[in-house]
């Protein structure tokens, strides 16, 4: 394809997105619908997937490793391993915890890994799927993020890994857990799928952990679509995460190279013959999580507006927060002390003595066009997909059940304009006026 035939294209493709997309959309109260979340795709991200698709871009290539470079150096992290989606790179980052090569350090099965029950499934999955027994802890309401001090109080004898995530991208207390998971010799997974520019202490959440995993799915910071990404500061678990998300392989070979160690025919390992391909050699019990090029193609155009994004939502959260102060029967969200929250969602609890249910007020908003989410599983332990696996409880998961009972979350993503803002506190207002 000559330059200026793709030129033409591409310019044809901005002209086919400013008439998909006219700046002028009015918004109607109750007919326009708040959506929790969502994807803010601009021209620029539609032209990168379609340059990315002249290019017949379809595998993990140049722009996926463009992409995890950009990705580890705004975390200023050594490496990021793109992948398929979120929830795959928390069934990859636990998984490379139990590699053979960390000798003593491995994760095997029966170990426990202290995790939080009012959280997404996917944070817990990989611990059961691992052979792994996870330890629930409560969070503070909110919050809704556990503290350093339960976390302490749950560790026992076979505690060997802490894995949690940050609750609506309100960070928990990661330098404390941190240190926590040093000194009694923990790994320690954060999953910062929705928090991704948050601060805690001044310092990136996601930059903690041994590992940490982000989500690119669309309700989240920046999206490829689906997708998401492994971090770590660690070259050798850089090098576990990468064998396991590619097949399970022993070569580090980047797609498309053949001889990066420069003796691709010299190794000997396992019981194979001397000389056998390393590009054909396997260390572990792998998978095949990769993303493509056209994702991250999308990804590195929406990591340009990154600090936009999380100006929005903070903006956003801000502004819903002034718009719901002193609103009886609510329990509004507070950042936990010390951090500076990218915010995913704005949680609301109906407080036990308030003249109206959860449900009741859900129901009112979701009938003015004003969409809202659960707390994800409010308690992990209460649904059918753990009936049969096993698990410990450490202390007590009231907060978690009141989690159950009494909290939803309503959206700030950066697509939620000032309108919609007033908006959602008049509803939220009118119907509690209307129950007192």
């Amino acid at each position: 394809m000559t330059p200026d035939l793709k030129a033409m294209i591409l310019d044809l493709v901005r002209a086919y997105h400013t008439e998909r997309t006219p700046d002028d959309q009015e918004f109607v109260p109750g007919v326009t619908p708040v959506l929790s979340s969502g994807a803010v795709l601009e021209a620029e991200d539609r032209l990168a997937l379609v340059e990315a698709a002249l290019d017949m871009r379809i595998a993990a290539g140049f722009h996926a490793l463009r992409f995890e470079r950009s990705f580890a150096r705004y975390f200023g992290l050594r490496k990021a391993h793109l992948v398929n989606s979120g929830s795959s790179a928390n069934l990859l980052a636990l998984s490379a915890l139990r590699a053979s090569e960390l000798g003593d350090r491995r994760l095997r099965p029966g170990d426990e890994v202290i995790t939080v029950a009012a959280g997404f499934p996917t944070t817990v999955n990989p611990i059961v799927q691992n052979g792994l027994i996870p330890v629930f802890v409560d969070v503070e309401l909110g919050t809704y993020n556990t503290t350093a001090e339960r976390v302490a109080a749950a560790i026992g004898p076979r505690t060997r890994a802490i894995m949690i995530a940050h609750a609506l991208g309100n960070p928990f207390e990661a330098a404390e857990i941190a240190e926590l998971a040093e000194r009694h010799g923990l790994w320690f997974v954060e999953d910062n799928c929705d928090a991704v520019g948050s601060l805690y202490g001044g310092r990136l959440t996601g930059t903690f952990g041994h590992l940490s995993t982000v989500s690119f799915y669309p309700a989240h910071h920046i999206t490829t679509g689906e997708g998401g990404c492994v971090l770590t500061d660690s070259v050798e678990l850089a090098h576990l995460v990468e064998s396991f998300r590619d097949w399970g392989r022993d070569c580090w070979c980047e797609p498309g190279e053949d001889n990066r160690c420069k003796k691709r025919f010299d190794w000997q390992l396992g019981t194979l013959p001397a000389g056998y391909d390393h590009k054909y050699t396997f260390s572990q019990v792998g998978y095949n999580l990769k993303a493509t090029d056209l994702q991250a193609a999308l990804g590195l155009s929406q990591l340009e507006r990154i600090q936009a994004f999380g100006e929005a939502r903070r903006k956003n959260w801000q502004r819903l927060r002034e718009e719901l102060d002193g609103v009886p029967g609510l329990l509004l969200p507070r950042p936990t002390p010390g951090s500076d929250p990218s915010w995913f969602g704005f949680a609301l609890t109906v407080t036990p003595d308030a003249p109206f249910g959860r449900g009741e007020l859900q129901q009112h908003l979701e009938e003015r066009q004003i969409r809202t989410r659960l707390l994800f599983s409010g308690n992990l332990t209460r649904h059918p997909a753990y009936r049969d696996v096993e698990f410990r409880v450490a202390g007590d998961l009231s907060n978690s059940d009141a989690v159950v009972h009494g909290t939803f979350w309503i959206g700030v993503y950066p697509g939620i304009t000032d309108d919609m803002i007033l908006h959602v506190g008049r509803t939220i207002r009118e119907f509690v006026a209307g129950r007192h």
